[in-house]
């Protein structure tokens, strides 16, 4: 029978003004200086173009350009609103997902970027996990001899491959990132709590934790401030291999089996892998939109394996994407939390916390909902809102430290419990 941990009341952590402020920047990408920069261009083109229109050749090349400048600013306008792209490296990772030119333009950008995130503990750095899922730390090399940790201490970021065809996923590209110290022979026997983060959908990535999520300045801030012990955090490839479906995170009939593949599949190779307390207790689920929707939905499923839900911009159930589940009316019964939280079993305790942003009333009363729903059953849960943010990468970024120091508060339970 697994022990039931003594959750302390669930309560919105404070946190010192060297974490919110970082975690509330604003991108030299993001800023509305990009923007309004590139309307201004083209609006000065195109009222040069009208005032000289008898010239053909300036006129066609004075068009084109005012029209290629308004895309940019409509594109860095929506992005400035989304938080998606901070920086250029995150630009040259955007680029890196296409083929050809933009492929090599990316490489380029993110070779000549100043983001600090660059250098030591980025993904780039890191090699792919051994064929097996193992951590690239691990992977020998080719005379067969196994090859030596990272002679770094500082924190880094390693790609874990984990393909399980089985349950429809060919090649799950799961980014590990290690706290500072990992690979310090001083720690070679300690073991790390996990917080395991999924992206949005359509078209989120597991590399978008580590950029649009800036999980790994956050995670920084928070050690450096002595808010939160030394965790691994997991950003999660539940793509399937195709980023553009709305997969919601789900087990789906006749295609890839998502919440498996998370909570069996994946789980057992961190641990199998990485140094990690592998328990309920140290063991936290979270996500963004799309994301947390399938982290509330694999979590409620999966008690016995994650004790610590992680919320941002929360809903609860499938809406526009229950088309996913082709009709199939018991299927979507089991995937839809506002519909079981009421009547399903609580064996276990769960600690549950939910952030939104104040623009967008929708998310604020869904957190509420939701909220209401799991105190009714007994469970522990904290509503966080960020002010001045909507139904975007700000508020998923903003609200990061928050939820990680909620994780730690566990954490800590599970480790007294002990």
């Amino acid at each position: 029978m697994i022990p039931m941990i003594p959750f302390p009341q669930a309560v919105d952590p404070v946190l010192p003004p060297s974490v919110t402020s970082q975690a509330r920047d604003v991108g030299p990408l993001e800023s509305p200086l990009v923007w309004l920069t590139a309307a201004g261009a083209a609006a000065t083109i195109l009222a040069v173009t009208i005032a000289l229109a008898h010239h053909r050749r300036t006129r066609r090349w004075g068009i084109s350009g005012a029209t290629a400048l308004f895309l940019v600013a409509a594109v860095t306008a929506v992005n400035s609103y989304v938080g998606y792209v901070r920086t250029p490296s995150d630009l040259g990772r955007l680029l890196q997902r296409g083929g050809g030119v933009m492929n090599v333009a990316g490489t380029l950008l993110r070779r000549t970027s100043d983001d600090p995130a660059e250098a030591g503990g980025d993904d780039s750095a890191a090699g792919s996990a051994a064929p097996d899922g193992g951590d690239s730390s691990a992977a020998p090399p080719a005379g067969g001899a196994p090859a030596a940790p990272p002679p770094s201490t500082g924190a880094s970021t390693e790609v874990l491959n984990v393909p399980d065809p089985a349950n429809g996923v060919q090649n799950g590209e799961n980014y590990v990132l290690l706290p500072a110290g990992y690979h310090s022979p001083a720690n070679a026997n300690r073991r790390y709590p996990v917080v395991y983060l999924i992206h949005g959908y359509p078209y989120g990535g597991p590399r978008d934790w580590l950029t649009s999520g800036s999980a790994p300045q956050t995670l920084q801030s928070l050690e450096d401030a002595q808010v939160v012990q030394p965790m691994i955090i997991v950003s999660v490839d539940l793509t399937a291999n195709q980023p553009s479906t709305d997969w919601e995170c789900l087990n789906v009939p006749g295609g890839p089996q998502l919440e498996t593949y998370l909570a069996s599949t994946l789980v057992q190779s961190v641990d199998k892998h990485y140094r990690t307390l592998a328990d309920r207790g140290h063991r936290a689920l979270g996500g963004m939109s799309g994301g947390g929707f399938g982290a509330l939905n694999i979590g409620l499923h999966h008690l016995d394996e994650f004790s610590t839900l992680l919320i941002a911009l929360p809903y609860d159930d499938l809406n526009d994407s229950v088309g996913i589940l082709k009709g199939n009316q018991a299927v979507i019964a089991q995937n839809t939390p506002r519909r079981y939280i009421p009547t399903m079993p609580f064996p276990q305790k769960l600690s549950v916390m939910l952030t939104v942003g104040t623009g967008a009333p929708t998310d604020v009363a869904t957190a509420h909902r939701i909220a209401a729903s799991l105190q009714h059953r007994g469970q522990e849960v904290v509503v966080h809102a960020e002010r001045g943010f909507n139904h975007t990468w700000h508020t998923a970024r903003a609200t990061l430290p928050y939820l990680l120091a909620f994780a730690d508060q566990n954490f800590r339970a599970a480790q007294a419990a002990s």
